[in-house]
């Protein structure tokens, strides 16, 4: 008798385990689930020939960026706006802030900060792809590239940007033309590049 109790004893906590284990698989498995859905839309534009993969803004890029938008004023477009921070703290220095975001929930992540922020009626998001929005109306346009973007980013800066239109390049700089002014370092550094003041064939960079 003692022997069985022994015996019952020793293999009911494997079977506890057992038990435990298929539970913890099953809750993981649906974790890794939930997560490919929710990603999804931010991985997919990162998977087009034209990408601007989603890395938030550091503080200190935020700060650079402010800046060197000193002594500006006007309309301002963040390029691929990601979770609107940079159009919502533009606008919090009097600029009439834009962003332009392809990834749906990015794009309404943007809206309800801009809400809980109160300036939903002074920043507007759009969801449009970047490469095929104007930037005509904007008198500062400010741009988290990455390097294989910066060229041709740089010919369609020069192509539809106003003369007067200050450029605000983070991350990385554009390859052709010198900046104005640089601030920063590292992967915090910001390039300001001002079209009226460059010196460089235009129509050579437009092919």
């Amino acid at each position: 008798m003692n022997q069985f109790i022994e015996t019952t004893n020793n293999t009911n906590p494997q079977r506890k385990i057992s038990s435990i284990g298929k539970a913890l698989v099953g809750i993981t498995g649906g974790i890794a689930i939930g997560l490919t859905i929710i990603c999804a839309p931010f991985i997919s534009p990162a998977l087009r020939k034209y990408c601007l993969p989603y890395i938030p803004a550091t503080n200190e890029q935020i700060a650079n960026i402010l800046s060197a938008l000193k002594g500006r004023s006007g309309t301002l477009l963040d390029l691929g706006s990601g979770d609107g921070r940079i159009v919502l703290e533009t606008a919090k220095h009097n600029f009439i802030s834009h962003g332009v975001e392809l990834n749906p929930w990015l794009l309404l992540f943007s809206k309800i900060n801009a809400i809980r922020e109160g300036k939903s009626n002074e920043v507007k998001f759009y969801r449009k792809d970047l490469w095929k929005y104007d930037l005509s109306l904007y008198d500062n346009v400010v741009i988290f590239g990455v390097e294989h973007m910066m060229n041709d980013l740089e010919k369609k800066f020069l192509r539809e940007c106003k003369l007067d239109c200050n450029i605000v390049a983070c991350r990385f700089p554009l390859p052709n033309v010198k900046p104005i002014k640089t601030v920063g370092h590292g992967i915090d550094t910001v390039w300001v590049y001002n079209l009226t003041k460059l010196n460089l064939n235009v129509d050579r960079l437009s092919h």
